[in-house]
């Protein structure tokens, strides 16, 4: 039987469509529930290259640079604002890493014009030395934090697994098509990081598909896969594969639309294929969930989402682990096969 989708989370907005539907479902008496998604077959098997890579990637991995983070943050004012010290440090420290695996390393900035201030900013943008460059396959994630806390679950998670995953594949593996990672800053602040970017590309350099990457680690940890429905040609590719690995991790995730709530955004609005990873933010477990997936049913998956208390304690480090061994496999496969989106 065919279930119908969760409601999608309510990133960055409050009071945004998600929610005003439910409040409207419930101010009509209509019962709103989530359920779970329909069967979906385990992935074909991975050829050996791939399969590697995900058995390298770690979740323990991934939490080492986690912890070099939450340092960089601790010792440059306690938040990764864009433009602040602490945003600075660890752009400087995440283009260091990828410089040392062996990979093509730029820092291109961006202008942001607020308030009769004008800012200049920098993403960090790595590729792999091998692959077709016209045809890349790419993932991204923010490297900016709000300015109430070390920004742990949102969004170094997204960032420590990027880099888990980058260092295992290293900056010349045996790719067809070659692999770029993308960390943006100011997409607390309207995603100005990742749009800019995006602006930037020439048809050359235009990705085969984009997988974003934020809140991989929430402590009531939810498993969302974004871009089943709602994308551009080709998303929907991208969302089918990232499920059936989860199910075959043993955990079934919920589809949720790609709503225009993180740094995927200027990529759809591009054209360009795209899905995205998401273990829950300020919305709350439903039983089902719960059920499925562990943790408190009627609890937040993220308690401290835009809080001070968004440290190192505020991250489900198995959740980390499968969100990081999916992406990694994902990446990988359209790297190195024919099936693209």
């Amino acid at each position: 039987m065919d279930h119908a989708p969760c409601p999608r989370s309510a990133r960055r907005r409050p009071t945004g469509r998600a929610l005003r539907a439910t409040v409207a479902a419930l101010a009509a008496g209509i019962a709103v529930a989530c359920s779970a998604a329909a069967p979906v077959a385990p992935p074909a098997p991975d050829p050996p290259a791939v399969a590697q890579l995900v058995a390298r990637t770690t979740g323990d991995g991934a939490y080492t640079h986690l912890q070099a983070l939450a340092g960089i943050t601790q010792a440059n004012g306690g938040n990764r604002a864009t433009g602040g010290p602490a945003y600075d440090a660890s752009a400087d420290h995440v283009a260091a890493v990828l410089r040392d695996a062996g990979f093509d390393v730029s820092t291109p900035t961006f202008v942001v014009e607020r308030d009769g201030r004008r800012g200049e900013y920098r993403n960090v943008v790595a590729q792999t030395r091998t692959g077709d460059p016209r045809r890349a396959v790419m993932a991204g994630a923010h490297l900016d934090s709000v300015r109430r806390g070390l920004g742990m679950d949102d969004n170094a998670t997204g960032v420590a697994s990027l880099l888990e995953i980058a260092t295992r594949m290293g900056g010349s593996p045996p790719v067809t098509r070659a692999v770029r990672f993308g960390f943006w800053g100011a997409e607390e602040t309207d995603y100005e990081g990742s749009r800019d970017y995006v602006d930037s590309l020439s048809g050359n350099e235009t990705p085969v598909f984009y997988l974003n990457l934020d809140m991989v680690g929430a402590p009531n940890a939810g498993y969302f896969v974004q871009g089943a429905s709602g994308g551009p040609d080709g998303s929907a590719t991208v969302a089918a594969d990232l499920t059936r690995r989860f199910v075959a991790l043993g955990v079934t995730p919920d589809p949720m639309d790609l709503d225009g709530s993180s740094d995927y955004d200027p990529f759809v609005n591009a054209g360009i294929p795209s899905a995205g990873l998401l273990a829950g933010d300020s919305e709350h477990k439903s039983a089902d969930q719960a059920r499925r997936w562990g943790g408190e049913q009627g609890e937040v998956f993220d308690r401290c989402y835009h809080s001070a208390c968004d440290d190192l304690t505020n991250v489900d480090r198995l959740a980390l682990d499968r969100f990081t061994d999916v992406a990694a496999g994902t990446l990988a496969r359209f790297a190195s096969t024919g099936d693209l989106p």
